[in-house]
């Protein structure tokens, strides 16, 4: 036996609810394919992901229809996912204004997923249109292979300039050393040469103070 459990209601949106705790993983389902009647799903929480990710890549925010749970164990037995509409932000100001009819101004786009076992979520039904224009975020939607292809030759371009001037200010480091190096050697050689000169004056000094106290 089973019982419906409504939908939960905030503000004049359908609020999405939270998912249980587990790994999100798909069985059969590609991330990159559109969902269709018989795709299976390895839990309720890896249907939920894919059809948000479907969402983020097509144009939409999706929120959730139904919930059904087992009368046995009060576990969830089917969800049904769709889209939220239009967001009020993007709506005409004509149509902000007027309070929503979600019977008459709701999107028909949906997907519904029964367990039919442990372990075994199936699609049952999914109704692709929307009666109302996708808007895709820039910053949420997913990079075509063509921008994807184009941004990595971005980055390897980049990657081979910064290689290049690293490469050249290692260069310069090291004749900047060797210049270092360089100079440290003739300097040393001229201190060198000043200590030589020094002991000769003092040999010289010497011999001088030595012949005076002879003499005397």
């Amino acid at each position: 036996m089973t019982m419906d459990v409504h939908n939960l209601e905030d503000n004049g949106a359908t609020r999405v609810e939270s998912s249980a705790e587990g790994q999100v993983s798909t069985s059969e389902a590609d991330r990159t394919q559109e969902p269709n009647e018989g795709i299976t799903f390895e839990s309720e929480e890896a249907a939920r992901a894919y059809y948000d990710e479907y969402a983020g890549m097509t144009g939409f925010i999706t929120r959730v229809l139904s919930s059904r749970k087992s009368e046995r164990d009060g576990s969830i037995i089917s969800r049904g996912l769709g889209c939220r509409g239009i967001p009020d932000n993007q709506r005409p100001v004509s149509l902000v204004n007027q309070k929503r009819d979600r019977r008459r101004d709701g999107c028909t786009a949906m997907i519904l997923v029964k367990r039919e076992k442990p372990g075994t979520w199936v699609v049952r039904k999914f109704v692709r249109d929307h009666n109302h224009p996708l808007v895709m975020p820039p910053s949420k939607r997913r990079p075509t292979p063509d921008e994807k292809d184009k941004r990595i030759q971005e980055l390897t371009t980049e990657l081979r300039t910064k290689k290049r001037l690293t490469a050249a200010y290692r260069e310069q480091l090291l004749s900047l050393m060797k210049d270092v190096e360089s100079h440290n050697e003739h300097l040393s050689t001229k201190v060198q040469a000043v200590q030589s000169i020094l002991k000769e004056l003092e040999a010289k000094r010497q011999e001088l103070s030595d012949h005076i106290v002879h003499h005397k």
